[in-house]
Parts: C-alpha cells; structure tokens; sequence
C-alpha cells in the first residue's frame, strides 16, 4: 500500500512538471500523461503492473467520463439532427475503412481471415479521447468539418459494441449458435435503452432536482457520479461496455435544464482520469520492442493514415466541400484508444498472436503520440493542399460589433429578411449551419458566417449581447428551439423575433420568453386583408 503511494504521488508529481514545461512549448498534455507512464514503468521496473486489471479499470473510466462529456453535447434532439454525420457518414467510413484494411491485412500481408477482420475493425476507430479534446477547447468542434468528426466519432463508439460482441464470438469453440448470441444481444440492448430511458430518466431528473435544491455542492456532485457509475455498471452487467452506459446517462442528463452545471462540474474528474489512462497507456510501451521495429511500426502507422484519410475524404465529399472533408479525414486518420481494448481480448482469446498483438498496440500508441503534434496544424495543411477556402467561419470581424441584426437562416424566408433589413438600411449578419447557403450568401456579397446558432460559442463570437435583434427564420422547430433557449440562457437583452408555420409550432414555443412569434399563416391572411381593402370592392 506504501509502495502504491509513493508510485501515484511520483507519478502526479512528474506529470505536472512535464506537462507544465510541453504546455510552454505548445505540445499536448496527452504526450506529457503518455512519457509519465513510460518513465514511471521503466523508473520502477512496473511492466507487469500495467496489466494490472485494477489500474485498466481506473484507466478505462477516464474514457467512461469522457463518453459522459459527449452525451451530454448529444441530446437525442442534437442526435435526430445529426442523423446525416452519425449514421450516414459514421456507417460509411466504418464501413470501407474496415473492408479495405481487411483486404490488406488478408491479401497483402497474408494474415488469417479473423486476424485480418480484428485488424481491419480496430483500426477503423479514430481517437475519441484526442479528436474531440482538441475540438471542444479549440470551439473548432462547432465547425462543418468538427461536426462531421464528432458525428463519426459517436457511431465509432457505438459500434464498439457489436465489435466487442464479434470478437466474443469468434472466441467460443462453436457451442452457441450466432443466432442465439445476436438474439440476446438484441434483448440486452432492448433492456438497457428502455430501463434507462424510462425509469432511470425519471430516476435521474429526481435526484438532480434534489440535490439541486439542498444547494449543497457536494450533493450535486455526488448524485452525478453515481448517476454516471450506476448506469455503466448497468450496461456492463448487460453485456455492454462501460461507456455505453455512461453515454446513454449524458444523453438523458442532456434533456434536463441542469445539463450545463454537470458539463462544467464534471470536467476535473474527466481530465484527471483521461490522464489515468494515457499514464497506463505509456506504462505499455516497450521501448526496445518498439525500437527494433521502428522502421515497421512507421510504415504501418503511414499506411494506415494514407487508407482512412483517402477513403474518408473520397465518402465525404459526397456532400460536403472539398476543405471540410479534408479536415475531416484528417482529424480521423489515427487509430483510437478502443484498439488497446480489441487487441487485448483478441489476444486473450487466441484469435490473434500475442506478439502481433503488442507490435500493433506499438503502433496505436505511435499513432497517438503523433497525433497531438499533427492536429494543430490541419487547417493550415488543408489551405495548401486545397487551394479553395472553405466557407467563412473567422468571426473576428464581429468584435465590438453594436446594434446589428443576426438572421438565423439564410433559406427563402432568410432572403426576404435580408432585404427588407437593406431597405431599412438595417445593418445584419447572416448565421446558418449550412455550407450551400452560406456560399450563397457570400456570393451574393452579403456578411455570412457558418455555425449553430445554438451553441454559446458561437453566440459569443456573434457578439449577440450588443445585437439589436436576432430573426429565426429556420423550418425546424426542435432547432428553432434550442437556438431560442441558448439565446435566452445567454442575455436577456436582445429582441427575439421568430417565423414558425403552424399553431403546433407556436405552442411548442409559448413558455420560452420570446419578444415575438410571427405565425406565417396569420400574417398572410391579415396580408391577403390589406390588399383587398386597397382593391376597388364588388358589393353585390
């Protein structure tokens, strides 16, 4: 127990001094948690340690309260309108990076048929503890390319699942039918999304507001931790990963009105057990291993960068933008943290040879080590290699900004909108999440920006405390909402005018504190009015 002590206190102590001296010079915490395991394992001979299912468990929910992190950004309203990113884009690249790198594997390098698949599906996965790191603290995450990332990322995590369940399979010696394993997979999914989402959302909403109310900090704090270790344990029993569980308790969380308190308190405990796990990820490497085949390990490492940012960018230019899905491609063209995982249990499994195995996770840990130093720099790779700029998302121009007009939408009604306002003389912005309409926009030479309007980032870097009035002319009314609450969440001095299109719409509204809803089927029957009042009238 001593000995544990002194090695956590070395640990956090060398931690900090690496991670303050790499802060200085611009390179991520990441690499400074991954050189403290390595020094530590080889400071303390700790090798074995490492395999030490204990420290595996600390480390692994370090990626369990980051999954939390995401599901609370992804709300099942956000994940209905992120269909297109997740299940679109996230099945696609899954898809032909795993068939493709199984063509390799099998062909190529002439590996058997269930190491080659094992291979193919771990390195499908990108890094969701670096990717999605980067992009929340450098609000890139609200981006064109950021959004087709996190919408990848999430249906990568997703499809761990029935990844961990293949590899649970392959292992058994034939006793059980797949049909028998695939339909109590189904019962056990069925299970944990209606137990969690019903009994355990009610179960939840009722302890935040508890704790909430006995505005004792530490009350709060601690019904999140046990709502986030609960509902993984839940899923775990049922087959699951911890992460899944963690995931669906973000996503409920994400639906209540103390969402943004829980974001905010729950960050320490993320970062610190994140760091857990990549000191454990360094305590893995095997230095000289990893020398004597450094020559391999770089060209696997390049082959598999080349592959997934290839297919990706060819995917994703379907539709979106030649910039955009390059950015893309190459924020996701690393191997994950999940890989450790595949690689273990096929390993312990036997389907995959012990020392293939360790020279592959060499290869995942070189891949995260790099991408840190690589990710800073996309942008500026992409101006080069694609000599067309993307649509604008620099706000910079917007500071000091007073007294203008944010339009939320640039559609048909958006248009008119904007030309009344330059009758009026009226100076606006325009705000829309779509690239066409932004291009549009711009070509036509008017001031347009590209984000969501309902994220405080962007509402901040649209200056919107010193905005006149802001004009939501979008169709959706789920994200007609969200853009009106973060509004409102953010100041209470702005003009709020909104379009909606039926009554439904308008009562869907009627308890947010909006300056003024305009119903386009009044106001075309109270138009329709008007100009017969001007006609010369037929009395008969």
């Amino acid at each position: 127990m001593q000995n544990i002590l002194v090695y956590i206190i070395i640990a956090l102590g060398l931690s900090i001094v690496i991670n303050i001296f790499l802060k200085k010079i611009g390179i991520s915490q990441i690499i400074g948690y991954i050189l403290t395991g390595t020094i530590i394992a080889y400071g303390f001979d700790l090798h074995e340690a490492s395999h030490s299912h204990a420290l595996e468990m600390a480390g692994e929910f370090g990626i369990v309260f980051l999954m939390f992190t995401i599901g609370l950004e992804i709300s099942l309203a956000k994940m209905g309108s992120m269909k297109k990113e997740i299940f679109a884009n996230g099945l696609m690249q899954v898809g032909f990076t795993t068939i493709m790198t199984y063509l390799l594997a099998f062909y190529i390098f002439s590996l058997d048929a269930k190491s080659s698949i094992i291979i193919a599906l771990a390195f499908s996965l990108s890094s969701t503890a670096i990717v999605l790191t980067y992009l929340k603290n450098s609000k890139e995450i609200y981006t064109p390319y950021g959004q087709n990332a996190t919408g990848i990322l999430i249906f990568q995590d997703i499809a761990v699942i029935p990844i961990l369940i293949l590899i649970s399979f392959l292992t058994k010696e034939g006793n059980q039918d797949i049909v028998v394993i695939l339909w109590h997979t189904f019962l056990s999914v069925t299970v944990v999304i209606v137990v969690l989402f019903t009994v355990g959302k009610k179960v939840v909403t009722w302890l935040l507001h508890f704790s909430s109310s006995s505005e004792v900090d530490e009350l709060f704090m601690g019904s999140v931790l046990f709502i986030v270790m609960a509902a993984s344990l839940f899923a775990f029993y049922m087959g699951f990963t911890y992460s899944l569980g963690a995931f669906v308790a973000g996503m409920i969380i994400a639906e209540t009105k103390y969402y943004h308190k829980v974001e905010a308190d729950i960050a320490p405990f993320k970062d610190i057990l994140l760091g857990t796990f990549f000191v454990i990820v360094g305590m893995k490497i095997d230095v000289l291993l990893f020398v004597h085949n450094l020559g391999l390990i770089v060209g696997l490492f390049l082959l598999i960068f080349i592959v997934k940012s290839t297919f990706m960018f060819l995917l994703l230019r379907l539709n979106s933008s030649r910039a955009t899905s390059l950015k893309t491609a190459l924020f996701l063209s690393q191997v994950g943290e999940f890989s450790f995982v595949i690689f273990a249990l096929a390993a312990s499994g036997h389907i995959l040879d012990e020392k293939l195995a360790s020279l592959l996770v060499l290869v995942v840990i070189f891949s995260m080590i790099i991408t840190p130093f690589f990710v800073p720099y996309i942008n500026m790779i992409t101006e080069k290699l694609i000599q067309e700029k993307d649509v604008v998302t620099d706000m910079s121009a917007l500071v000091g900004r007073e007294h203008h007009v944010i339009v939320c939408g640039y559609s048909v009604v958006g248009k008119f909108v904007t030309q009344y306002l330059e009758e009026l003389d009226a100076p606006y912005v325009i705000i829309d999440n779509s690239n066409k309409h932004v291009k549009e926009a711009l070509s036509e030479e008017k001031e347009a920006y590209l984000g969501d309007a309902s994220k405080t980032a962007i509402l901040e870097a649209l200056n919107i405390k010193k905005a006149a009035a802001v004009i939501v002319t979008l169709d959706n009314v789920q994200k007609k909402r969200l853009i009106c609450e973060a509004i409102l969440k953010h100041t209470k001095d702005v003009n709020v005018i909104v379009k909606v299109i039926s009554l439904e719409e308008k009562e869907k509204l009627s308890d947010l504190n909006i300056t003024a809803i305009v119903d386009g089927k009044v106001e075309v029957a109270r138009v329709l009015v008007e100009r017969m009042l001007t006609c010369q009238l037929k009395w008969h």
